[in-house]
């Protein structure tokens, strides 16, 4: 099939199936005689393997990995089971992360009360350094 039916089929952009080639994510297809990529059945499941593995937060170099181990029948799952392990321990970080971020916009823009620019409290917040909860912990 062409690349548009490769998109279509596989759910990923033209552009990105393209991308994947260039860093070898996806082996090279072969080619028509006018030029014309052609993709079999195995690059449709691979690019839907890769796809699925982005909407799943896996970065680039873990779905290489992914793939090498899908690839390797003497590879043991718990191969597979501690790179998803630790993507998910990752997340998990990130996730708090975005809680504390969450608190503290919170936390600033409950403290806003209105009036003039100059004495707005969220981007007096935003000139502090990390850390300082209010004006008077910075004026050291």
């Amino acid at each position: 099939m062409k690349i548009s039916q490769a998109a279509e089929a596989s759910g990923c952009h033209l552009e990105t199936i393209r991308y994947y080639e260039r860093i070898g994510l996806l082996p090279q297809p072969g080619r028509t005689g006018s030029g014309y990529r052609v993709y079999e059945p195995a690059d449709i499941e691979r690019l839907r393997f890769i796809t699925r593995g982005r909407d799943l937060g896996f970065s680039l170099e873990e779905i290489r990995s992914l793939l090498q181990l899908s690839g390797d029948d003497q590879m043991s799952c718990m191969d597979v089971d501690r790179l998803a392990r630790s993507h998910l321990a990752d997340i998990q970080a990130r996730m708090e992360d975005l809680r504390r971020m969450a608190r503290e916009l919170e936390r600033v823009i409950a403290s806003c009360h209105g009036g003039q620019r100059a004495e707005c409290t969220i981007l007096s917040t935003l000139r502090q350094p990390a850390g300082c909860a209010s004006a008077e912990c910075c004026q050291a």
